[in-house]
C-alpha cells in the first residue's frame, strides 16, 4: 500500500527522519507499541499489522488518549487520505495541539540518532552509596534513570514527562516553570495521602537549592509524581512546574530512588560526549578538588586561599571574611589532614562552566578534629580558565 496523507502528517509534526536508529526502550511499554505500529506504517507502508497493534494497544490501555487518537486516523487513512495528523473532529483545539506536541516528543526520542557508548556530560563522578541518579532533559521531555556502575552511570531506563507550562528555568513563585538544577529526592509521599491528580504518588526534591536561594529564586513543592488516573499521559508541558509520570512509569522509577540520597539532574539539554571523552574528563574535575585539599594540608595560606573566588559567599561570609578567618585558624596549626571520602561531581545546569561537589569531609588538626562533616561546594571557571570556589558550606 502507498504510503498515504496520514503517513505525511506523521513526518510534518514529528520533524524526525526515518532512517535514525532506535533508542533504548521497553519494547512492551504503550508508548514503544505506539511508536512500533507508526514504525510499521511510514517505514513499511504496512497499515493493516500497524491497525492490529493499535488496536490491542488501545484495549489495554484505554486511557492512553494519543494512541486512540493515532488508531482512529489509521483506520480513517485505510479508507481514504486524510488531511492531517488528528483527523478526528473529536478532538480539537487546544486538546489536540497538546496530542500533536506529545506523539512529536515521544516519536523523535525513539527515532534520534544512537547514543550508544555516550554518557551524559552532566554527571562527573558518582560515590559509591550513589546507587542511581536521574537526569531529566526538559527540552525533549524525556527522564533518564541511571545505575552507577563502578562510578560510570549506565543508563538502565528512559520515560517519556511533563514539565512546566511556561517552560524551564523557574525563577519565581508561581512562574509556572520547571527549575533547572542539581538536587536531591527528600521523601515519598503515597498515593494514600495524596489528591487523584498526582497519581501513584510523590517525590519531592529540594528546589530551592543553596545556589538558588543565592539567586534569589522563589518557590516550593517542585515533585516528581504521577498522573491523574482518568489519563495515561499528560502533554509536554502541562504542569505547575514539576516533572510528571504516567503511574506506571512514576512505580518503575520510585523503586530504584533512595530517600535523601538519589540525586535529579533537571536541565534544558542533555550533552552526551563519548565514553573515553567521559572518563578522561572526570579526572580532570577530580583533580581541581585533589588541589584544593593539598593546599589546605599545607598550611600554605595563600596556596589555599587562591582557591576562592572574589566572589566566594559562605553564609555570612565574603572572601575577605572567609580569609581572615582561615589565615588566624592556620596560623595555629602545627598540622591539617583533610580526608573526603563520598564525592559526587555534577556540571550545574542552566550555568556556564561551573561544578558542583558533594563530599563527606574528615578534618585532623594538631588542635582540633571533626569527622564526617557534609559539605557542598560550587565551583566556577573564572576569565582566565582557572576553576574558583564561589560557594561552601553544609550539605544535606
Amino acid at each position: 500500500m502507498k504510503l498515504t496523507l496520514f503517513s505525511s502528517a506523521i513526518f510534518l509534526f514529528c520533524a524526525s527522519s526515518v532512517q535514525a536508529e532506535v533508542l533504548h526502550h521497553d519494547g512492551n511499554s504503550p508508548e514503544s507499541k505506539l511508536i512500533g505500529a507508526l514504525q510499521q506504517f511510514t517505514r513499511q507502508e504496512k497499515i493493516d499489522p500497524a491497525i492490529n497493534d493499535l488496536e490491542q494497544l488501545v484495549e489495554t490501555t484505554p486511557k492512553f488518549r494519543l494512541a486512540q487518537l493515532v488508531y482512529a486516523d489509521m483506520l480513517m487513512a485505510k479508507a481514504g487520505p486524510i488531511s492531517s495528523f488528528g483527523n478526528s473532529d473529536k478532538v480539537t483545539g487546544k486538546a489536540l495541539e497538546d496530542l500533536r506536541a506529545e506523539i512529536r516528543m515521544r516519536w523523535q526520542h525513539h527515532n534520534a540518532p544512537s547514543t550508544d557508548n555516550q554518557l551524559p556530560k552532566s554527571i562527573v563522578r558518582l560515590s559509591n552509596e550513589q546507587k542511581h541518579i536521574v537526569v531529566v532533559d526538559l527540552g525533549k521531555s524525556r527522564l533518564y534513570l541511571f545505575e552507577n556502575n563502578n562510578g560510570v552511570p549506565k543508563r538502565i531506563s528512559d520515560f517519556y514527562i511533563s514539565f512546566g507550562k511556561k517552560g524551564y528555568d523557574k525563577f519565581v513563585e508561581g512562574d509556572k516553570k520547571t527549575p533547572l538544577g542539581v538536587y536531591k529526592v527528600t521523601s515519598f509521599i503515597s498515593d494514600k495521602k495524596l489528591p487523584d491528580f498526582y497519581g501513584s504518588g510523590a517525590l519531592p526534591i529540594d528546589y530551592p537549592n543553596t545556589w538558588d536561594r543565592r539567586l534569589g529564586k522563589t518557590g516550593y513543592g517542585i515533585w516528581l509524581h504521577g498522573t491523574p488516573w482518568s489519563t495515561y499521559s499528560r502533554p509536554p508541558r502541562a504542569s505547575d512546574g514539576c516533572v510528571a509520570l504516567s503511574n506506571d512509569d512514576f512505580s518503575a522509577l520510585n523503586a530504584f530512588v533512595d530517600i535523601k540520597q538519589t540525586h535529579v539532574i533537571l536541565t534544558d539539554a542533555i550533552q552526551w560526549i563519548k565514553r573515553d571523552t567521559w572518563l578522561s574528563r572526570n579526572k580532570q574535575f577530580e583533580q581541581q578538588i585533589n588541589n584544593w585539599q593539598l593546599d589546605w594540608e599545607s598550611l600554605d595560606a595563600d596556596r589555599y586561599l587562591a582557591h576562592y573566588a572574589n566572589d566566594f559567599k559562605s553564609g555570612n561570609n565574603d572572601l575577605r571574611k572567609w580569609s581572615e578567618h582561615k589565615r588566624r585558624v592556620n596560623s595555629r596549626k602545627k598540622f591539617i589532614q583533610v580526608e573526603l571520602d563520598k564525592l559526587n561531581i555534577f556540571m550545574y545546569p542552566g550555568e556556564e562552566n561551573m561544578f558542583e561537589a558533594r563530599f563527606t569531609q574528615h578534618y585532623k588538626s594538631s588542635n582540633f578534629n571533626k569527622a564526617g562533616n557534609k559539605k557542598k561546594q560550587y565551583w566556577k571557571r573564572s576569565q582566565s580558565g582557572r576553576w574558583q570556589i564561589v560557594y561552601e558550606g553544609p550539605s544535606s
